[in-house]
């Protein structure tokens, strides 16, 4: 669960405690459940799942890695992402799950849908940045669309799955941003 290498198991962990049924499959959404409306259709989900490891903080203090590592901040990103794919995603409306680890232990998951106006509003700047006309270029992709806490948070339609308990939480605040931990608080 502490593996650098692979996030499978954090999203496994995300998905399932979010109550979807996790896919397998390596392209496409992250799981599914059923739409509580009769002949409603699925919901689709996509777990962004970060770790925090103890271990690069201890090797950053003690001059064994030149850079501290990134706190947990709520953020996500995605990979090769382009003007088609934000189309796609929004048609879908996807729900979001951002989950926290702090050396494998699940701190935190929140929940939104892809189509929260300031969450997909960040990914369309990015997008222009990288395509100024708009447009996408065959075989060019912004490598790395990113988001943290603050292209959700304070959206209607974010929830709360999962938190520790705050006193419990409190253990976990130097490894997440001072801004994002007193969120979390308020949940």
């Amino acid at each position: 669960i502490n593996d650098k290498n692979s996030s499978t198991i954090r999203e496994y962990i995300t998905v399932i405690m979010s109550g979807y049924n996790h896919s397998e499959n390596k392209i496409g959404f992250n799981g599914f459940k059923q739409n509580s409306i009769i002949g409603g259709s699925p919901i689709a989900c996509e777990a962004k799942p970060k770790n925090f490891n103890t271990e690069d903080l201890l090797a950053f203090k003690n001059g064994k890695r030149k850079t501290k590592p990134a706190k947990l901040n709520g953020a996500g990103n995605f990979s090769d992402y382009t003007f088609a794919r934000l189309e796609k995603d929004k048609k879908e409306n996807p729900h979001i799950l951002v989950s926290g680890f702090a050396d494998g232990k699940l701190l935190y998951i929140l929940e939104f849908p892809f189509n929260t106006k300031t969450f997909t509003d960040r990914l369309k700047i990015q997008l222009m940045k990288n395509f100024s006309d708009g447009k996408d270029k065959p075989g060019h992709f912004l490598r790395s669309a990113n988001f943290d806490f603050r292209d959700y948070v304070d959206s209607n339609n974010v929830k709360k799955v999962y938190i520790l308990p705050k006193v419990e939480l409190e253990n976990y605040k130097d490894f997440i941003t001072n801004k994002f931990f007193d969120k979390l608080l308020l949940f």
